[in-house]
């Protein structure tokens, strides 16, 4: 879509939303006739069972919603219709004591089509399921181009063809993207839906988590993935064909549900090769001009994605002051900025960079992170002030050219992590520019460090790529596992820290 969105959220529903929601599901069910809800009806859903109710927000908006109940599996699994499974709409078959969570509505406006909000929406339904020791979310999805090829094709026929990706369903093929599975056949389950010749399929998502007579106590996520992208310097003809690039690595590690995606340090050189034929310092100018138009697609990625993204640094250029800064675009549709403290005696030397002033934390929907440039992590005090913060994870984004350069990023790092008591993960960049001056060659190896105690590696290392090599690198960290350290370590640095001896206090913040 080509608005700009600033925002988005996904909250359970409101009656106050109501008015929302009716636009947006007129919209989303054009070929059904005055397919709505009545305020009335919401009020008695929201009445039975609030916390089922899911609504997507773009811009505080409604634009999407999914509904649900909770059934008896047995009646979810036999046969019925949707005005039998709805109660007529008075939601009298919801049941507390089920054990299927049964989807009575999903929807998401047209205009909103392509950001993956659907997706969104079936994850948090997931997530609800497991959260409330559900054994199987149900439903039955309708089949709104069979229409066409009724015909020349059955029923069972269209559903084999689009099983094997013949032909495109937009129900279907979603839904079997998302892990569900079909169970049988429904015929005469909508009143009125002739593009699918009332047909349904009956389709079935099962939580392998699932504890029968069993309540999970505490449902609150801890074990946080992370995808570090080893990024390759290589020419790049123009901005798109570097967009198709990063989109390329965001895919790879949001396939594999990872909640953060960072870049290096400067990973946008390549483009800065169009001007060398000028001074390094007004070549590295001439590259911040992108660096609004990269913050932009980036958070769109992000909402595409669902996934945090540490844009690794760029050159910014604030009133003639060029800075080394980053963005964190968040999967909501928010960002935020970050600067490199530190600059080194190379940046100011032949850029005339400048550094950040501002020291902060960052909150996400995994809990609070650190930022730091490459450089900063060389500085004990910045982390700690970071980790005084309640900083989990420490996000470095780093470029080294060489291998003495990256032992000290890296040394640093592992430092950091144990003396702060977090995960501290790393990533730069690979290969060469020969036409790109002052950015000549690169060495890397991205990793994810940890304290060193029991429940960590013994070496420190959680994982790390190979050297050198363009590759991304999926780490699981489990913030839980911090939390036992900071209170029960076999030492507790954060703890036994002598601050009636020494303090460290960040000036003018």
């Amino acid at each position: 879509m080509e608005a700009t969105i600033n925002k988005v959220e996904l909250r359970n529903l409101l009656i106050d939303d109501y008015l929302e929601l009716k636009k947006s599901m007129l919209e989303s069910y054009q070929e059904l006739e005055d397919q709505y809800w009545n305020k009335e009806e919401i009020e008695q859903l929201l009445e039975v069972f609030p916390e089922g109710q899911l609504v997507v927000l773009v811009d505080d908006v409604v634009v999407g919603s999914a509904l649900s109940l909770i059934i008896d599996e047995k009646q979810a699994m036999g046969a019925h219709t949707y005005e039998q499974i709805t109660g007529y709409s008075t939601f009298s078959t919801h049941n507390p004591e089920g054990n299927v969570l049964y989807g009575i509505d999903v929807f998401i406006h047209p205009k909103y089509r392509g950001l993956r909000l659907g997706r969104r929406l079936y994850d948090a339904r997931k997530e609800m399921c497991e959260q409330l020791n559900l054994k199987s979310i149900v439903f039955a999805g309708r089949i709104p181009k069979y229409s066409k090829y009724a015909d020349e094709l059955t029923p069972k026929q269209y559903l084999d063809k689009v099983r094997m990706k013949e032909i495109h369903d937009p129900v279907m093929s979603f839904q079997m993207a998302n892990d569900f599975h079909m169970v049988r056949l429904m015929r005469h389950y909508l009143e009125g839906d002739t593009s699918s010749k009332e047909y349904a399929v009956l389709l079935e998502w099962n939580n392998i988590y699932y504890e029968k007579d069993v309540q999970l106590i505490n449902a609150k996520k801890s074990v946080i993935r992370l995808g570090l992208i080893q990024w390759q310097m290589r020419p790049l003809n123009d901005l798109q064909e570097f967009f198709d690039q990063a989109e390329f690595f965001i895919n790879a590690v949001s396939d594999y549900e990872s909640d953060f995606a960072m870049f290096p340090e400067l990973f946008i050189a390549p483009l800065m090769a169009d001007y060398n034929h000028l001074s390094e310092a007004d070549a590295i100018r001439e590259l911040a001009r992108y660096t609004d138009s990269i913050r932009k697609k980036f958070q769109e990625f992000a909402i595409s994605y669902n996934i945090n993204i540490i844009t690794g640094s760029m050159p910014h250029l604030v009133d003639g002051t060029l800075y080394n800064v980053g963005f964190l675009c968040k999967r909501d549709g928010t960002y935020e900025m970050y600067s490199k403290i530190h600059i080194t005696p190379n940046e100011v030397h032949y850029w005339g960079m400048k550094g950040g002033s501002k020291i902060q934390t960052f909150d996400t929907d995994c809990g609070k992170i650190g930022i730091m440039i490459c450089y900063d992590v060389e500085f004990p005090e910045l982390s700690r002030l970071l980790a005084d913060q309640g900083m989990d994870i420490l996000f470095v984004p780093f470029l080294t050219d060489t291998q003495n350069g990256y032992t000290r990023v890296r040394n640093c790092a592992a430092a950091r992590a144990i003396e702060n008591e977090c995960y501290v993960a790393i990533a730069g960049c690979v290969g060469n520019l020969p036409k790109v001056n002052n950015m000549d060659i690169q060495f890397a190896q991205a990793a994810v460090l940890t304290p060193s105690d029991f429940a960590f590696p013994t070496n420190g290392v959680k994982a790390e790529a190979t050297p050198n090599t363009e590759m991304t690198l999926i780490v699981d960290v489990d913030v839980d596992l911090l939390k036992e350290l900071h209170e029960h370590g076999s030492v507790r640095i954060k703890k036994d820290r002598r601050t009636d001896l020494y303090q460290t206090r960040a000036l003018n913040q």
